[in-house]
């Protein structure tokens, strides 16, 4: 894999979203309720995130995001602005351990395709001109292979699953080119869906093939989206179990996917959920080769405030450094602190509390 000029993932790392001031919560009611325009709203959002980026770096981040601030959910706003597809409300959320979500998802209308017009991309712009030269702009993205979510693909428009894939890839190649050349050069991929291969409880019964042909499947197009990666554009995924008002949607180790795709994927990082026991064990990082790409433990929870005891930590890095060298460990939560705009069950004062302590126990334990 190329070097990048950007050495991201740092050993201090996060996932990627924030919990929503409250200034947004109110603009979004009173704009939703025609109280504000809409370029009242984005003011809004913009003056927050200039917030969040002095957070970020105060905490001793390299690398900061907008906290996906003007996002609703990580990863509709992004896919319905997809050529092809569309946001709608279905008749149910989706299932989280003791929760159903606020019900929307998007479904596929026509042929997909990238439209050079995303919103996203004209947000990241504006983001990496608040950060400068301060820090690392990182911009985080769904997964494309979050398009393969049940109940997502249209079999009358798409009745060969692989004709999709190629859409899909090709989409998303000239999505990862239009970042690109706005100036990004650290990119991540978030997806559940790979990492819900791994879950019994999920039965992938809509595509006709089997779990192993589907692990294959993910990583033709993860790899098909990366075969044109610039050299000096760092690309990592994260792979999440799920997370919704600090609930989550299954468990289960990443021992099925480990063979394929932790050995094969062409990314230069993987954020991987370890907070619990549910997590797994450590035995599937074997898998990913020495040198590269970086493992990002997700060792801290973003559902809850507690500071995770330091000795544990210490604890746990040697037990993964039997499976990967420690020079290709870093550290992040598990998950993002708001996946959606609901936000998880902590504080805003806890929230930077415990990326200041992931920062500094970094500098601690690896010295950068």
């Amino acid at each position: 894999m190329a070097n990048s000029t950007v050495k991201a993932p740092f050993r201090a790392d996060h996932v990627g979203s924030l919990l929503r001031p409250d200034s947004i919560h109110k603009a979004r009611r009173e704009y939703k309720a025609d109280k504000i325009s809409y370029e009242r709203l984005r003011s809004i959002e913009t003056e927050e995130i200039k917030n969040a980026v002095d957070k970020q770096i105060e905490a001793g981040l390299k690398a900061v995001t907008d906290g996906e601030f003007r996002r609703r959910f990580w990863h509709t706003d992004f896919l319905e602005h997809l050529g092809g597809v569309e946001g709608y409300v279905p008749e149910t959320g989706f299932a989280f351990k003791g929760e159903e979500t606020e019900r929307y998802d998007v479904r596929v209308t026509g042929k997909i395709h990238f439209d050079e017009n995303h919103p996203h991309v004209k947000d990241f712009i504006e983001f990496k001109d608040i950060v400068g030269d301060r820090a690392v702009a990182k911009q985080t993205i769904p997964s494309p292979n979050q398009l393969f979510n049940a109940g997502i693909r249209n079999t009358d428009i798409y009745p060969d699953i692989e004709e999709y894939a190629d859409d899909v890839i090709a989409a998303y190649k000239d999505a990862v080119k239009a970042f690109y050349n706005a100036g990004c050069r650290y990119l991540q991929f978030d997806d559940v869906y790979i990492a819900g291969l791994n879950a019994p409880e999920i039965p992938f019964n809509d595509s006709g093939y089997d779990r192993e042909k589907l692990i294959e499947l993910a990583l033709r197009v993860a790899n098909g989206v990366l075969e044109e990666k610039p050299a000096d554009l760092v690309i990592t995924t994260h792979l999440c179990r799920g997370n919704y008002r600090s609930k989550w949607a299954f468990e289960g180790s990443y021992a099925k996917i480990a063979p394929v795709l932790f050995a094969k994927e062409q990314v230069d990082g993987f954020f991987l959920e370890y907070d619990d026991d549910r997590s797994g064990d450590f035995d599937p990082l074997s898998y990913i080769p020495q040198g590269a790409p970086k493992v990002v433990l997700g060792l801290f929870t973003s559902k809850h405030g507690d500071l995770e005891d330091k000795e544990t930590i210490k604890e746990r890095i040697e037990e993964a450094s039997k499976y990967i060298p420690k020079d290709q460990l870093c550290l992040s939560p598990q998950c993002g602190f708001a996946s959606t705009h609901h936000g998880n069950i902590l504080t805003e004062d806890e929230q930077w509390a415990k990326l200041k302590y992931i920062a500094d126990l970094s500098e601690e334990m690896f010295g950068e």
